[in-house]
């Protein structure tokens, strides 16, 4: 009894210590345990349960703690930042192979193997196959534009205008500083002296012709740098044959059309010239960036007013610069892809979106535009079957007793 009376006083007393130790400092604390180790003799049953105590307290000092749990969020965040870039990586291999599919298209449509109306023969010649045509355009200019799409646009909400202009707003300095590289290099380099060889007779030798340059900023036929680079990189053999500038009057007698040529023609007028070439389309991929942004409104904004607005505000702007380039000496060009024909023809595409706009999902007249609405469901069929010859070279196929006896001489067309 008097042993448990004991340690009942001692458990009192650790308590009313461990109580005091919580005030006092550490070097008190330590001349207190020290003291209790110390006691008397008498008093070894409240030592043993201190060093009990003590054991304890190593113990459990020295068992593993349990894991901190892991952070899920962190994880669900760091595989959704992968998954974004995993569908980035996916949309563009998307977009270069579709870019693909209409660059080859565009190679065996308008690279030559397709013979001209009136023309019965077929295959090209891969020493002058044309590299560049309008497909092989608008697979570059998709390409660009729709990386642009998926990796340059910001994570800002778009709520007004100027929102809509800083979430898209690497897309646009892309637009500046291709305009900016075709001006230079369209104003700013030396155009020399050139010479080509064509075949004017089956069986002759190739005639040579020598145009004469030497100068900076020249937009003319003969010696514009689009002409020269294409030159330079695509080669002469690869470019079109029929230019716009053979059907000019210098090098036509029934111009505007294709004829012979007068007997005082310049020396470039029998010179192939791509109007689909490498500079010019630079221009082109700026036009679909503008294109971009107008398909940006339809997304951002749901209000047709809005919608509108914002839609005449760049093309009213596009056309009044452009106008204004070609009042001061940047004349439009659709040849060479001038950048005042950009402005002009985006700003003029943006008018007559706003007006079909209107008429057919404002005010709903849909019926009279159903044909258009279908073409422009298949575009690129209607495209390759009628501005490719597809269509035209079929009918030609059927003849009467001779080639040349075909349906399309029967109605009048290619004479």
């Amino acid at each position: 009894m008097a042993s448990y009376e004991a340690i009942k006083n001692f458990d009192d007393d650790d308590d009313d210590d461990d109580d005091v130790e919580m005030a006092l400092p550490h070097s008190q604390i330590s001349e207190s345990r020290s003291a209790t180790v110390s006691s008397p003799i008498g008093q070894t049953t409240p030592l043993h349960i201190h060093n009990i105590i003590e054991e304890q307290r190593i113990i459990s000092r020295h068992q593993p703690q349990p894991k901190s749990p892991r952070l899920v969020s962190l994880d669900v965040f760091r595989g959704l930042t992968v998954a974004k870039l995993s569908c980035g990586v996916d949309a563009s291999r998307k977009a270069s192979l579709r870019a693909l599919k209409l660059l080859a298209l565009g190679l065996f449509l308008q690279g030559g193997y397709f013979h001209r109306v009136n023309d019965l023969t077929f295959g090209v010649d891969i020493k002058q196959i044309r590299w560049m045509g309008i497909l092989q355009r608008i697979a570059v200019a998709y390409l660009v534009v729709a990386l642009c799409e998926i990796w340059l646009k910001s994570d800002d909400t778009v709520n007004s205008g100027p929102s809509l202009l800083r979430k898209y707003r690497y897309q646009w300095a892309v637009a500046l500083i291709l305009s900016f590289l075709y001006l230079c290099l369209l104003y700013g380099l030396y155009v020399p002296d050139w010479v080509y060889q064509i075949q004017t007779e089956p069986s002759a030798e190739p005639k040579t012709f020598s145009v004469k340059c030497g100068v900076r900023g020249n937009t003319g036929p003969a010696c514009n740098v689009v002409g020269m680079i294409d030159r330079m990189i695509l080669g002469i053999q690869h470019l079109y044959k029929r230019p716009i500038y053979a059907r000019m009057p210098e090098c036509s007698i029934n111009s505007p059309n294709y004829g012979p040529l007068p007997p005082d023609a310049p020396a470039w007028c029998q010179a192939p010239f791509d109007p689909e070439g490498l500079l010019s389309s630079v221009m082109a991929i700026v036009t679909c960036l503008i294109g971009l942004h107008y398909g940006h409104i339809i997304v951002h904004f749901k209000d047709h007013r809005v919608r509108i607005i914002y839609w005449m505000i760049p093309t009213s702007c596009l056309l009044v610069f452009g106008l204004a380039l070609d009042l001061f000496g940047m004349h439009i060009n659709k040849v060479l892809y001038s950048l005042s024909y950009t402005c002009v023809t985006a700003g003029a595409a943006g008018v007559l979106f706003v007006g079909i706009y209107l008429m057919v999902d404002v005010c709903g007249c849909r019926r009279m535009t159903l044909v258009m609405e279908w073409m422009g469901m298949h575009a690129l069929m209607i495209y390759i079957l009628a501005a490719c010859n597809v269509f035209p070279i079929f009918l030609q196929g059927f003849y009467w007793g001779s080639p040349h006896n075909n349906i399309l001489k029967l109605i009048g067309v290619g004479t």
